[in-house]
């Protein structure tokens, strides 16, 4: 099938991946009056007295808005906020489908970070969480690190952190197979956009053995007077050896390869030059840093891609749905990295010793035993962390009305 081809005639006949049903019956004039007005005066007298109320009588709790500026849409970069309208609904829809969670995607006219922050906040009374999608670098940082400290619900960049924790849930399962350890491995990350230093930021986090990053000008070196913002002060936490040089330079004698750049940087011979049993994931879609084929050829223990026709796809769907389903069940006023690294750890646990092979580290994106896992994981770390508000883990009703 050419899925392009085909998705862009599906796009026609569909006009839209989502759509907004009524919970509620409006066929009487009783019901009438108890969905709208006069009944409804009720639960805005109490919401006013109470703000917190909106939580339990309104859809608030269960909703989310996928909030672009258009600017690093896919592999496409900036082509606007209109045009990022496609992928915004396709994650809501698999926000409903994975994790029962109401989602609206919301595309922003602005690249401004104190136009972008200040609509966010202005709309954030009506939802229950923040999800940022497809804001470029380095903007995307200072508006979700902003978002954070003044909203008091959950704010979460999906291109930085649920990339993180699915890369991470992979790392772990790859090392099994390989019998290494994270904190004797040297792990190197081509691209320094949000995705790159997001995974580095966890990484270290996770303890991991040492880090070099890598940008289209070569190796990321701390106290570097060219790098500004936030790959200088990754750079001075990374790279513990201050090596220097180009991503060739950075291979020689690495225990893993994270991509997340772009096509075709990535040579047989440059696997080669990295330790036995080395792990491979060339994220970059639509064509990967190295081919699966070639990775395997030169000696890759285990790969894996951004690409649902490969195994091992690599992909955020594994997070974000039930991440959001977790914090929105015991509402959460942030997700931390306990929460995070929950959700790696309950994705990485799917995929059980027996089943753990080199072409099978990460269970399908419609395992819908991860995303349940994920959301179990996430709300036990807020409860265990003091990041929750509610203790019951959710609406038990909502829960399984949404299959979760």
């Amino acid at each position: 099938m050419n899925y392009r081809e085909e998705s862009l005639k599906k796009h026609a006949e569909w006009r839209g991946k989502i759509e907004i049903v009524p919970r509620v019956e409006v066929d009487s004039r009783e019901k009438l009056s108890l969905a709208y007005t006069p009944g409804v005066a009720e639960p805005c007298l109490a919401i006013q007295k109470d703000v917190d109320k909106s939580f339990e009588l309104t859809r608030r709790w269960n909703t989310v808005p996928v909030i672009t500026d258009g600017t690093a849409v896919l592999g496409l970069g900036d082509i606007g906020p209109e045009a990022g309208m496609p992928v915004m609904e396709g994650k809501c829809a698999l926000f409903k489908a994975f994790g029962g969670v109401d989602a609206i995607p919301l595309c922003i006219r602005s690249k401004d970070p104190d136009e972008i922050v200040r609509t966010v906040e202005l709309l954030a009374g009506s939802f229950g969480g923040i999800n940022l999608e497809d804001i470029a670098a380095p903007r995307c940082f200072e508006i979700e690190r902003r978002l954070i400290e003044d909203l008091d619900i959950p704010v979460f960049h999906d291109d930085q952190h649920g990339t993180a924790v699915v890369t991470a849930a992979a790392l772990l399962n790859a090392l099994k197979l390989v019998g290494k350890k994270i904190e004797n491995i040297r792990i190197v990350i081509n691209g320094a956009g949000a995705a790159g230093i997001a995974i580095a930021e966890f990484l270290l986090k996770m303890k991991a053995g040492d880090i070099i990053l890598c940008d289209r000008k070569g190796i990321l070196c701390g106290g570097d007077p060219k790098l500004t913002g936030a790959k200088a002060e990754i750079a001075l936490r990374t790279n513990r050896d201050r090596r220097t040089g180009l991503l060739a330079d950075a291979m020689r004698l690495a225990d893993v390869f994270i991509g997340v750049s772009g096509p075709n940087c990535v040579t047989k011979e440059m696997v080669r030059s990295m330790r036995k049993d080395a792990i491979v994931f060339a994220c970059a879609n639509p064509t990967p840093e190295i081919s699966r084929e070639d990775a395997l050829e030169a000696g890759a223990a285990v790969v894996g891609t951004g690409s649902s026709e490969k195994p091992n796809q690599i992909n955020n769907v594994l997070v974000f749905p039930g991440l959001f389903r977790g914090a929105l069940d015991v509402r959460a006023k942030k997700i931390d990295f306990e929460m995070m690294y929950a959700a790696s750890q309950a994705i990485a646990s799917c995929v059980g010793e027996s089943e753990l092979s080199a072409d099978y580290i990460l269970p399908y994106a419609y395992d819908r035993r991860a995303h349940e896992a994920v959301a179990a994981a996430v709300a036990e770390a807020a409860r265990r962390t003091g990041v929750a508000r509610r203790e019951n883990g959710g609406d038990p009703v909502a829960a399984k009305e949404n299959g979760v």
